[in-house]
């Protein structure tokens, strides 16, 4: 009985050598077949930015070296060139209509593509292969330049359009900064780690209702990105300071940092947050 078991197993191992490299190799014509019915179907409806991606594939690099399929290989060049001028014309078209989109709404832009900015704090990337747009790190499901110009003038609101006071701006980040000094019974100057004043801060926003009852609904958002935008904005009203005549520190690092921008409208990986009496 254990022969018989043991010729079987046997058997087995040796039928599993035989056919899983001709498994293997069916899998790859499957693939390779799959592949060419897709490229035949974008064909179809003249999906030049999915063939352009397509074709530049290791996939398709595959399939013009098999000799089986070296048929495919003019076809696929062919192909290729005529996907790549497409797209350069959609991306040269798509450049100006949102140039145009732009200067219409009355928002300067600078694009370098696939990447441009509008103001400072607003930065995208338009990834043609996916067919969105990245913007602020919160993906549009588009390429289309109204649509692109939509999300933008809905961001510029939400960070540029709503009452902004520098002056009581950076008094409120300086008492939250004494209130963590005194909590940690730090002496004044210290640093204070950024993630933990972030938190801090917008602790401070909300009203009393809020710590009644914790409900989302009544929670203030505040974004690291309006963060970010109203330190720019300070920067840029040039007061100088606080009302009792104490200058913003902000320390770059990378350590449990944040990212924001500093005097000069750059982004940075800011560490810690700190105060320091006006020397003027």
């Amino acid at each position: 009985m254990t022969e018989d078991i043991n010729f079987l197993e046997n058997i087995q191992d040796e039928l599993k050598q035989i056919v899983q490299p001709y498994q293997k190799d069916l899998n790859q014509k499957i693939k390779k077949a799959e592949f060419i019915k897709l490229c035949i179907r974008c064909a179809g409806r003249d999906d030049f930015l999915k063939l352009d991606e397509l074709l530049k594939s290791k996939i398709a690099e595959d399939i013009k070296a098999d000799g089986i399929l070296e048929n495919c290989t003019p076809v696929f060049e062919s192909l290729g060139s005529y996907a790549n001028e497409k797209v350069e014309q959609y991306r040269i078209e798509l450049v100006k209509d949102l140039t145009r989109f732009c200067q219409e709404a009355e928002l300067e832009i600078q694009i370098d593509f696939p990447k441009f900015a509008v103001l400072k704090g607003i930065n995208g990337e338009i990834d043609f292969s996916g067919r969105c747009t990245i913007i602020n790190k919160k993906v549009l499901k588009s390429i289309d330049p109204r649509r692109i110009l939509t999300a933008v003038s809905r961001l510029k609101h939400q960070l540029y359009d709503r009452p902004y006071d520098p002056q009581k701006f950076i008094d409120s980040l300086y008492q939250v900064y004494l209130g963590l000094v005194e909590k940690e019974k730090s002496t004044f100057s210290h640093s204070v780690p950024i993630q933990k004043f972030y938190l801090e801060y917008v602790i401070s926003l909300q009203t009393k209702a809020f710590f009644q009852n914790m409900d989302k609904g009544k929670f203030k958002g505040y974004s690291l990105d309006q963060f970010s935008v109203d330190i720019w904005r300070y920067f840029q009203a040039g007061i100088g300071g606080t009302s009792k005549g104490y200058e913003l520190q902000l320390s770059p690092g990378r350590n449990k940092s944040l990212w924001l921008m500093d005097s000069q409208g750059e982004p940075r990986q800011i560490t810690a947050i700190s105060f320091h009496k006006n020397q003027e």
